[in-house]
Formats: structure tokens, sequence, C-alpha cells
């Protein structure tokens, strides 16, 4: 019912002293679908927050001086009042509603806590604040990168809700005060220059960071729950009980910190990250990436959106065959250019695997060799292809294959690596595809040692941003002949196709829940479009807004099917096996691929 209502609404856009009617209603059922459990709940909250959240915003837009004059007096007070019984609404909902339903629109809800509305304000800080009473380790992680933010905005309404949760649970004061001063010391040690220039070293927790050694074993400090990803997703009931008795973490497995290991590996790599060790309380070893001057926010929300492409992907009868997966670790910001990521144990890059092979060889083409085939972007294109083809292609042999003989060497581990390697590569590349992933190049493909599993890491480059690099990219995705090779005979037909066409109609036929959840995070006010000038105009407002409209519609043209080109107008809309054939073609193109930076490595 609610979403037949919102596609009557969106139908009806040139009335808008409707819409509020229509909000109502949406909001009314998908509060009311709520109560009868988890199944359709990746799109009944997001939407039913986004659409009051938004109503609000409007409300506050057309009170400001700017737009009084264009809308009238009457529509004014019918929005007021619309937003009055909305907000009541919204408290009942909340309400009847069991607080773990809410936590899933978590990082939602805290990325509107600057909302202008007053009313609607105090309403998101007591669901906030419920929030953090009911589930304090998992939601002062997400908190906490709010009340270390740059905006003293945000950092004030992050206290409101800290002292309000206080105030309903005073218990609570300990715990913040520990957590706040642990995420300190974090920042500290992830903002810490490193001495040595650009190589690996090595720094010493009891030598160089004491505060943070003193927290750790201070023994009346509070239990704090690790950062990882299977203590962060809330389980949600299979069936529809009474909400009121689902437990969605398990307390029994739950790790908390008690130790820290004294050695702290800084990275050679451009932000000199840092590795440290975490003990837990099972008595196991977690290895964190301290990473700083990187906004986090937008990785671990796609680590979110992988997550529920996980979920559809189980639920598939085809894709729960082939066990399609993508793998998927905690990102936790602790502020705006800093923060955790959970280390992904026994992977390899593949530029360093090829590399290794290639000096077995003794095919090593130097940086600086490289450096002097690069051509200008804007270079013909037979020049790029006859340089890719006659210098880089004969030096850099398909090698890849032999990496999985040596790293697996009885035939039915090396068969099932090679298995699991075809299928997450093929699910990474679709949904990297449909998200306009870019920036795959080799350090941002990792292998898994013990299972073959392909890992990607870095998000930072979402939503087609790698076309508009100095040498835009062109390719859907990185399927290089090094990553074919090492598919077996069949190259990338057989296993990889088969797993992308599964993938890909699993997307399209989730399309609906798929897109409220990625709508939400589009249009989220973390995500920075477009940095706004220093004056912070209300244009900035309109661009993003634009921005992220465009977005939207590319993504919901990929799942349909429909491509996109600069020279020729769309056609009709591909099936999902044409779709998939396409897509393999456009990625293997020589012509493609010659045009590509050079640190990009397509010749690998």
């Amino acid at each position: 019912m609610a979403t037949y209502y919102d596609k009557v609404m969106m139908a009806v856009t040139d009335r808008p002293q409707k819409r509020g009617d229509f909000i109502m209603q949406v909001v009314q059922f998908f509060g009311q679908s709520l109560q009868y459990g988890s199944q359709h709940i990746y799109q009944s909250m997001p939407r039913m927050l986004t659409l009051w959240l938004d109503y609000g915003a409007e409300v506050v837009a057309a009170e400001s001086t700017a737009e009084r004059s264009s809308t009238s007096e009457a529509m004014r007070q019918g929005m007021r009042s619309m937003l009055d019984k909305l907000n009541r609404q919204m408290a009942a909902i909340s309400e009847k509603l069991a607080p773990y339903q809410f936590l899933i629109a978590l990082p939602q809800l805290v990325s509107r806590i600057c909302h202008a509305h007053a009313d609607v304000f105090a309403q998101l800080r007591s669901i906030l604040a419920a929030l953090l009473c009911e589930f304090p380790q998992q939601c002062v992680w997400t908190m906490m990168a709010v009340s270390k933010s740059s905006y003293t905005v945000r950092v004030r309404r992050c206290r409101e809700i800290f002292s309000l949760s206080q105030t309903n649970k005073p218990e609570l004061t300990q715990f913040l005060n520990d957590m706040t001063r642990l995420v300190d010391r974090l920042l500290e040690l992830c903002n810490r220059a490193a001495e040595g220039g650009n190589a690996a070293t090595t720094l010493s927790i009891a030598q160089h960071f004491k505060p943070l050694q003193r927290l750790v074993d201070d023994a009346n400090r509070s239990p704090i729950l690790l950062p990882l990803q299977s203590q962060m997703t809330p389980t949600l009931p299979a069936m529809p009980v009474p909400p009121v008795s689902h437990v969605p973490f398990s307390t029994a497995s739950a790790v908390y910190l008690t130790s820290i290991d004294d050695t702290v590996d800084v990275l050679a790599s451009l932000q000199r990250p840092k590795k440290v060790t975490l003990l837990g309380s099972d008595g196991r070893r977690y290895v964190m990436l301290c990473k700083p001057k990187d906004d986090l926010r937008k990785d671990a929300r796609l680590m979110e959106f992988n997550g529920i492409v996980n979920r559809c992907l189980r639920r598939d009868a085809e894709s729960r065959r082939r066990a399609l997966h993508i793998r998927t670790f905690s990102v936790t910001a602790l502020n705006e250019e800093c923060g955790l990521l959970e280390w992904v144990p026994n992977t390899n890059g593949l530029r360093p695997i090829l590399l290794k092979l290639y000096r077995k060889l003794g095919l090593y083409m130097s940086g600086k060799e490289l450096k002097m085939l690069q051509l200008a972007p804007n270079a013909a294109l037979d020049k790029k292809l006859a340089v890719y083809r006659t210098k880089l292609l004969p030096r850099h042999p398909p090698v890849f294959g032999d990496w999985f003989l040596q790293t697996f060497p009885d035939p039915t581990s090396w068969y099932n690596a090679r298995l699991a390697y075809c299928r997450t590569a093929a699910v990474m590349s679709m949904v990297g595809y449909v998200l306009g992933l870019g920036d795959r190049h080799g350090e941002n493909i990792l292998l898994d040692s013990t299972t073959g599993d392909c890992v990607h890491v870095d998000f930072n480059c979402l939503f087609n941003k790698g076309e508009t690099f100095d040498y835009p990219e062109i390719v859907p995705f990185r399927l290089t002949h090094n990553m074919v090779e090492a598919m077996g005979p069949l190259g990338a037909e057989g296993i990889f196709r088969r797993s992308c066409e599964v993938t890909l109609r699993v997307m399209r036929d989730q399309m609906d829940p798929l897109m409220s959840v990625l709508k939400t995070f589009i249009y989220d006010p973390l995500v920075e479009w477009s940095k706004p000038p220093k004056g912070r105009s209300n244009e900035s407002g309109e661009i993003r807004n634009e921005k992220a409209q465009t977005h939207v519609n590319n993504i919901e043209d990929r799942l349909r099917g429909i491509l996109k080109s600069k020279t020729k107008p769309c056609g009709l809309p591909l099936s999902v096996e044409g779709h998939v054939s396409h897509l393999i073609k456009e990625a293997t193109n020589e012509n493609n691929l010659c045009q590509m930076y050079i640190g990009w490595a397509a010749y690998m």
C-alpha cells in the first residue's frame, strides 16, 4: 500500500499542496508494515525516514525569506500543520517499533543530525537517544565520528543526544567518557607523522602513545566492543516474531577490547596508514588499519550496501548454489578524515603478485621505463594501441595462472580456489559497474591466499568519478588479460560470465530495496558531490541535488539494461545476457585498455 501511494505521489508532482497528504499515507503504511516483521525493512525504513526528514527540510525552505515570496501564506500554514501531524505520527511509530528496526538506518539518522527544523530534530534526537540506550556498544562507534566532527553544529547536536541518553540511562556516562577518550587517542595514532621518509617503519605504543597504553590497561574502564563487522551487523528475525523478544546481537559471542600489541607498523603507501593489533576478550588478535586523510564514511555506507547485496544473493537459489558473495569488512569512521578498517588477513594485492612473477621471469619494467611510454590523453588512438601492443604486452605476458598453481599445490584446492576467484571477481565486477566504481588498479584488488577469493578495497571513486580523471576511465570494470588467463581455458566465458549473469539478474529483481538504500546514500549530506564555496551559499545544495539525481538515474538505467554512450543515443534495454556480453567486450577491448592511465596498468 505504501509503495503504491509512493508511486502515485511521484506522478502528481504538479500539486505540491497534495504532497503532504500523500507523505502522511506513505509513512503510515510503511510504519504499519514494519510492525509485522522485517521482511521488507530495507525498502520501508530508509524510505519512510527520507520522506519525513525531507518534508521537514521543505517546510524550513518554504519559511525562509527567499522562498516566502513564491509560496502563499495559506500554503505555508498547511505545510506547517502537516509537518506537526507527521512528527506526531513518527513519534507514534517509533513507540510501536522495536529499537533494532531503526538500527539498520542508523547511519542515515546520524547523517541528518543537523536538521534545520527544531521539532523534527527533537524527534530525531529521541530516536537516536533510545538507540544509544538500547545498543550503546554498536551505536557509539557511529556517533563518535559525529562528536569529533569539524562542524560545531554537529558536535553540539551530538552532545545533546549523549546527554539525553545519559538522563534516561545514567550508567552510560562512564562508558561515553571512556569511549571519547579512546577515540581521541586513536585519532592521535592515525595522525601521527612517521619519521623515516617513505619507507615502511614501526612505532611502539609504550614509547610513542603512552596515553593510549594507559587507557587500554586501565582496570576501571568500561568494556568496549571491537568494531568488527560480525558484531556491528544486527541479525533480523527470520519470521514475524513479537518485536520485543528478538535480540539482534549475540551477547555470548561479543568480543571486547582487552589490550593492544606494542608494535605499530607504518605502511609505505601515500597516506602512511598504521597497522595495529588489538587483543580481544576471546583471546584472539584482531588487526586494524588506522587510516588518516581519507573520508571513510562513503566506504562505510558502501560496505552496508554490499551487505544488502549479499543478503539478496543468499536468498536466490541460483546464486546460493554458486555461493556468490562479496567479501566485506568493517569500516569505522572516527571523524571526517580518519578511520579504522578491519584488516583482511592472508591477502596480497594483484599488482605485487604479478610483479613478483615478472621479476622471476626477468621481465620487470621499472616505473621510469613505464613513464616514458605514457602518451598524452589526447594522443591518437592508433599510437596508443601501437605502444600497448608492441611495447607493453610483450613485456607483460599473462602469468597470473601460475600464482594459483604455486599457492594451491594440490588439484582440489587449486580448482576450488580458481572457482572462488572467478565467482567473487564476477560479483564485484557487476556491483562495481552498477555503482560506477572506478580506480580498480592492482593495489585495490586483493586475493586471498587461503581461498582464492577476490577482495576489493578503497571505494572512494564511486558514481563514475573515474570518467572525470585526466585519463578518463572507460572500461566498466577490471578484466585484463592476466585476470582472464587465470580463469582457466574458457577465460571470461563459462564460470565468470554465468556468475555475472546471475548477479546482474538478482540485482535487477531486487531493484527496489537496493535503490531505496542507494538513494538515501546518494542524497546523504555526508556524501560531498561538490565542495561548496567558502560562503556556503544555497547553490551548492541545488547542484548537489541535481548531481545526486543524475547518479540515481544512471544507476537505475544500468539496472534496467539501458546503455548510455557519448556517441550514440540509448537503444532498447538489453537482456541480462546481452548486457553482460556487452560489458565483457568493453572491459577486454584493447582500444579501451590502451587509453587507460599507465598507473592503472591495463597491460597487467
